[in-house]
C-alpha cells in the first residue's frame, strides 16, 4: 500500500468529509453530464404527448430536438450562474455552510423531476435541470475550497483527486442507474432523474457533523482558536503547529489584503502567470475531446460488432475505465507530482486523438481498425483520467494565496461551464462538417495545454501558496530577463551590421 494512502488512513474524520462533500458536490456534477441519455426517448414522447393535450399540436422532429437540446443545455446554464455566485457565498458564509444550503437547489429540482411526468410537463424537467446546474455550479467550487482548505499539505494533492473521482462516480452511476434493469423504464425514468436529491439529503444530514475549513477560519475570519479546533476534529490529536505557522505567515503576508473579486484578479499584475494558466487548463478540460470521444464511441463499439441492444453496456465500460483511473491515479499522485501527470496526460491525449482519427476515418477497409479504435478509446480515457480530471479542479486553491482563491475558483468554473455549452452547441455542428477530423481540433488544444502546463507552471506537490507564488515570480523574471538578453543581442547584431 503506497505510504500516503497509509498515511490517509490515519485521518478518519477527513475521509468522511471527503465523502459527505463528494456526495453533494462533484457526485452530483457527474450524474447530471450522464443521467440523461438513458430517459432521452422518454422525455421526447412526454414533450410530444404534453403539447397535444394541451395546445393539441402534433411537433415536428426538429422541434423535439429543439427542446430536447435545450433541456440538455440548460444544465450549463445554471452551472455558470452556480459559480458565479459561489465565490461571493462561500466567503459570506463559509465553505462548509456554503455547501449546506446548496443541497435546497438540488432538492428542489428532484421535487419538480419526479413530478413531471404525472403533472405531464416537461418545462418541469427543464427547471430542474437549470437547478441542478446551479447546484452542481456552486458544489464544484465550494467542494474544492474546503477539501483543499482542510487537507494536510503532503496529502493536498491526493485529496484534490477525489473531487474527479466523485465526478467519475457520478458519471458511471447515472450510466448504471440508467440500464433498463434498473430505472431506466418508462415507470421509473423520473425517480431516475430525482436521484440527485436523494443524495442531497445525505449531505444535508451529515455535512453539520463537519467543521468549517480552518484555512478560512483562521485567513478569512481570524479565528485562531476555531481554526484550531478545526484541525483537531479533521486531524485528531496529532500535531498542526507547523500549518497552523504556515499559515500565520500566510496571513501577516497578506494582512492588509481583504478578499479580492474577480475584477481585480484580472487588474492584479502579480498573479497574471497564475490566472492565464486557470483559464488554460479549464478550458482544456472540456475542449480537450473528451466529449468528442464519448459521442463516437458508440459508432466505434458498433463497428467493433457490439449490437445494438448491448451499446449501454459498453457505455458502461468506458465509465468504469475512468472511475478505476481515477482512483489508481490517487494512488500516484503523491510521488510523480501534478505538474507532470497533467502533462503526460495531455500528450497522452494528443497521441490517441491522432491515432484514433486515422483508425475511424479507415475502420471500413480494414477488419482489424475497429478494434484499434475501441482501443483507442480506453487509452484515451486513461490518460484524461490520470491527467486532466484528476488535477485540475484544485489547482486555483493550490496556486493562488487565500485572498484570491475565491475569485480564482469563480474564474475557472465560470470559463469550464461557458466552454462546456460552447462546446454542446457547436459540437453537432463540427460533426457533420468534419466528421471525425474534428478529432485535430481538439489534438491542438491538449498540445497547446500540455506545453503550457510543461514550460509555465511550476510543481505544486509539498508547497504552500506562497512558495508555489514566489515560484510563478522566478519564472516570470526568468522571462524577462531572457527578453533583454535578446534584445541585446539583436541590437549588437544590428550595430554590427551598421558597421559593416
Amino acid at each position: 500500500m503506497p505510504q500516503h494512502l497509509t498515511l490517509l488512513l490515519n485521518y478518519p474524520v477527513l475521509i468522511a468529509a471527503i465523502f459527505i462533500c463528494s456526495i453533494g458536490g462533484t457526485f452530483q456534477y457527474g450524474f447530471s453530464v450522464s443521467v440523461m441519455t438513458s430517459p432521452s426517448q422518454f422525455i421526447k414522447e412526454l414533450v410530444n404527448r404534453s403539447c397535444v393535450e394541451r395546445f393539441d399540436r402534433i411537433l415536428m422532429d426538429w422541434e423535439v430536438s429543439l427542446i430536447w437540446s435545450f433541456t440538455v443545455s440548460v444544465f450549463c446554464i445554471g452551472g455558470l450562474l452556480g459559480s458565479l455566485i459561489a465565490s461571493s457565498i462561500s466567503s459570506r458564509f463559509g465553505r462548509n455552510r456554503c455547501l449546506l444550503l446548496n443541497n435546497f437547489w438540488a432538492i428542489l429540482g428532484a421535487i419538480l423531476m419526479i413530478s413531471s411526468r404525472t403533472a405531464n410537463s416537461f418545462e418541469m424537467i427543464m427547471v430542474g435541470r437549470f437547478l441542478y446546474g446551479i447546484n452542481a455550479g456552486i458544489g464544484l467550487s465550494a467542494q474544492a475550497m474546503y477539501l483543499t482548505e482542510s487537507a494536510p499539505k503532503n496529502l493536498r494533492a491526493m485529496v484534490g483527486v477525489t473531487i474527479a473521482t466523485a465526478l467519475a462516480v457520478g458519471k458511471f452511476c447515472g450510466q448504471l442507474l440508467g440500464i433498463r434493469e434498473l430505472l431506466g423504464t418508462e415507470k421509473s425514468w423520473p425517480w431516475l432523474l430525482g436521484f440527485n436529491g436523494f443524495t442531497a439529503l445525505f449531505q444535508l444530514c451529515t455535512l453539520p457533523l463537519l467543521p468549517e475549513s480552518p484555512r478560512f477560519l483562521l485567513l478569512e475570519r481570524g479565528d485562531l482558536q476555531a481554526s484550531e479546533n478545526a484541525f483537531r476534529k479533521l486531524w485528531g490529536n496529532k500535531d498542526h503547529s507547523k500549518e497552523v505557522v504556515e499559515m500565520l505567515e500566510e496571513k501577516a503576508a497578506l494582512q492588509s489584503i481583504r478578499s479580492c473579486s474577480v475584477l481585480e484578479l484580472f487588474q492584479n499584475r502579480t498573479v497574471r502567470w497564475q490566472l492565464l494558466t486557470i483559464v488554460i487548463v479549464f478550458t482544456s478540460l472540456q475542449l480537450c475531446g473528451i466529449n468528442a470521444v464519448y459521442f463516437y464511441s458508440f459508432d466505434v463499439f458498433r463497428a467493433a460488432g457490439i449490437q445494438e441492444h448491448r451499446l449501454a453496456y459498453a457505455a458502461l465500460g468506458t465509465g468504469l475505465c475512468e472511475l478505476t483511473t481515477s482512483i489508481a491515479c490517487s494512488m500516484i499522485i503523491e510521488s510523480m507530482g501534478k505538474k507532470d501527470l497533467m502533462f503526460s496526460g495531455y500528450i497522452g491525449m494528443a497521441a490517441s486523438l491522432g491515432l484514433l482519427s486515422v483508425t475511424v476515418y479507415f475502420q471500413k477497409t480494414v477488419w482489424w481498425l475497429p478494434y484499434c479504435s475501441m482501443v483507442l478509446v480506453f487509452v484515451f480515457i486513461f490518460f484524461f483520467s490520470c491527467g486532466p480530471a484528476a488535477t485540475t479542479i484544485p489547482i486555483p486553491g493550490e496556486i493562488l494565496t487565500q485572498s484570491f482563491k475565491s475569485a480564482g475558483y469563480t474564474v475557472g468554473c465560470t470559463v469550464n461551464w461557458i466552454c462546456l455549452f460552447v462546446l454542446g452547441s457547436l459540437f453537432p455542428i463540427l460533426v457533420e462538417n468534419l466528421g471525425n477530423f474534428c478529432f485535430l481540433i481538439f489534438m491542438a488544444v491538449c498540445l497547446i495545454c500540455g506545453f503550457h502546463v510543461r514550460f509555465n507552471m511550476p510543481e505544486t506537490k509539498d508547497r504552500t501558496a506562497l512558495e508555489i507564488s514566489a515560484e510563478f515570480d522566478r519564472m516570470r523574471a526568468k522571462d524577462k530577463t531572457s527578453q533583454k538578453k535578446n534584445s541585446s543581442k539583436i541590437c549588437e547584431i544590428k550595430a554590427q551590421d551598421t558597421k559593416l
